[in-house]
């Protein structure tokens, strides 16, 4: 009985001694979590880099509480789905195994309607759950969090499946929320470095883009700097600039940078269900989460295959016309754009808009100095070659009297004649240069100038020009709309499919007949092509009685000969 009453107080001893013990492990447990909470705080504030930032946080979350699964969600412009998905806990095959990231459905759903710390000890209980997709691995418990950012909800941390098979406790939301708290502060903090940083490449392209406008350079190439810098600092995939067809409901892509480029220039698109044309008929932005699959923008030719999130802005005018769109696409899966994106790309919109308004300036002053000398040259024409040309005329044919060689004599006599014709050629020459300046929509010749003229832009070069005989007095105004609807739509083909550096156009009334050779040296036509356009010309043809014939000249390229009768029956 003795030895009992000895070993009673030496087993309470150890009983004590025990719970000394594992409070001290507590203790030390906690301290030791709360050493990592506070390192995990700091490794988090430290990161600049927005992207790396909500790395960090999952990564600090799934180790904080034991988790084999984490990520954080970030909420959409819409804030009922999730834009951005970061996780950790699965290889990247196994991702892709899975398929795309969640949208913000079921439990995860549950958080962005209420946002409230929520614990589960077994997920597929909740009312909200509706089980994994194929090739998912399996969860039980769950434990999320909200992160706010100055009051506003920026997305959700997801924990699942704790180490041991042990459910989240209280002491672990207690923490998770704790570092929400410090990951809301951080991620406020890269997303203002990383404005500030956009804001200055924003700054320096701007300043690049007024040298280029004040130094004078082509409008093509300030409008490529322009599509380039935005492209650039928005992450896009693509950059367009698209401008409207005069007199259609359709805009044609003036400028393409980035994939596929050469695929997208001259495309033409209509205004009604496309993302460009919705920004140049409202005046204002227009954007899209996924271009690639958005009901509201598909007409038009498919050219947005593994695109995402795009925006178009107008390109507006001091007159308040619209004058074009940049498109700018970033490829599926990136972050949507958002109005801080959108407000300095207006301002660069605006920027275009000036380089846009300054060339037709620019080309009008070029224009007026154009038609002045056209105005001298025909004064000069009048003045001294004509008056020369009659006199040397009457000379001969006073000559001719004197001439007693029959054959001389009527070689001299069809020297006069020739000088009668090249007279009329320079008077017709003169009618044209003077009728442009003063109403080109009476004058074939000035049309036809102008048409080609135009054409230069498409191109990429000017198109040789050559006319004969009297255009624009023997040629009808009805034929002359015709002729000149079959020259705009040959240059339109040339710019289009030829992938030319030469195109040739010659013009002339022979008397009986007015023809229209349009010859460019590139790649033809293939024999699976396209020939909408050609039967256009051929049915052009067939309405005034004329004819269409399409060659192909033994080097290279494409020779159209489209001709009609003067008299029409």
């Amino acid at each position: 009985m003795g030895g009992d009453k000895a070993a009673s107080p030496q087993l309470r001893l150890d009983e004590l001694l025990d719970e000394l013990q594992s409070r001290i492990d507590a203790a030390r447990g906690t301290r030791d979590r709360v050493h990592n909470l506070l390192e995990a705080v700091l490794s988090v504030g430290r990161e600049l880099d927005l992207t790396q930032a909500l790395r960090r946080i999952v990564e600090a979350a799934a180790v904080l509480v034991d988790a084999r699964y984490a990520a954080l969600g970030v909420i959409g412009p819409d804030g009922q789905s999730l834009s951005q998905f970061h996780t950790v806990g699965m290889s990247e095959e196994e991702i892709a195994e899975i398929g795309p990231y969640p949208t913000g459905k079921g439990i995860l759903g549950e958080l962005i309607r209420h946002p409230e710390p929520l614990q589960l000890a077994e997920l597929s209980a909740h009312a909200s759950s509706y089980g994994f997709p194929a090739n998912h691995p399996v969860m039980h418990t769950f434990l999320g969090v909200p992160v706010r950012i100055r009051g506003e909800v920026f997305g959700n941390l997801y924990l699942a499946e704790k180490h041991g098979g042990a459910q989240f406790d209280s002491d672990d939301e207690t923490v998770i929320t704790t570092l929400a708290v410090a990951a809301g502060v951080a991620i406020d903090n890269a997303r203002l470095y990383e404005e500030s940083q956009r804001q200055q490449r924003w700054l320096r392209a701007s300043a690049e883009i007024t040298r280029g406008l004040l130094s004078g350079s082509p409008r093509g190439e300030v409008l490529e700097l322009i599509a380039q810098r935005a492209r650039e600092i928005t992450g896009a995939e693509l950059a367009d600039v698209s401008v409207p067809l005069p007199g259609t409901d359709r805009l044609t892509v003036e400028l393409a940078v980035g994939s596929d480029a050469t695929g997208r220039l001259g495309l033409t698109v209509p205004a009604e269900g496309t993302l460009s044309g919705a920004a140049y008929t409202s005046g204002a932005p227009a954007t899209s989460t996924d271009l690639h699959t958005d009901p509201r923008f598909a007409a038009g030719p498919r050219r947005f295959d593994g695109l995402g999130p795009a925006v178009a802005v107008p390109l507006g005018a001091a007159d308040g016309q619209v004058q074009g769109v940049l498109l700018l696409a970033r490829p599926s899966g990136q972050p949507a754009f958002t109005t801080e994106e959108i407000g300095p790309l207006l301002g660069f919109a605006d920027q275009a808009a000036l380089a846009l308004e300054l060339a037709a300036r620019r080309s009008d002053a070029e224009q007026l100095a154009l038609l002045e000398d056209r105005d001298r040259i025909a004064r000069d024409l009048h003045d001294l070659a004509i008056q020369r040309l009659f006199a040397t005329g009457m000379t001969l044919q006073s000559a001719a009297r004197f001439i007693e060689h029959p054959g001389a004599a009527d070689r001299v006599v069809r020297a006069v004649g020739d000088l009668d014709e090249t007279i009329k050629i320079i008077r017709s020459t003169i009618f044209g240069l003077r009728a442009r300046d003063q109403d080109a929509t009476h004058s074939l010749r000035a049309q036809a100038a102008l048409v080609v003229g135009e054409a230069q832009e498409a191109l990429g070069f000017a198109p040789q020009l050559s006319m004969e005989g009297l255009l624009d007095t023997d040629v009808s105004a009805e034929l002359a709309e015709q002729v000149m609807a079959v020259l705009r739509e040959a240059l339109s083909n040339a710019a289009r499919h030829s992938r030319a550096d030469r195109v040739e156009v010659v013009l002339r009334a022979t008397g009986t007949d007015v023809v229209l050779v349009v010859a460019d040296n590139g790649t033809g036509i293939p024999a699976a092509g396209r020939r909408s356009g050609l039967s256009n010309l051929a049915e052009r043809a067939g309405k005034v009685g004329g004819t269409f014939e399409l060659q192909t000249p033994e080097e290279t390229g494409t020779r159209l000969v489209w001709k009609a009768p003067l008299a029409q029956t």
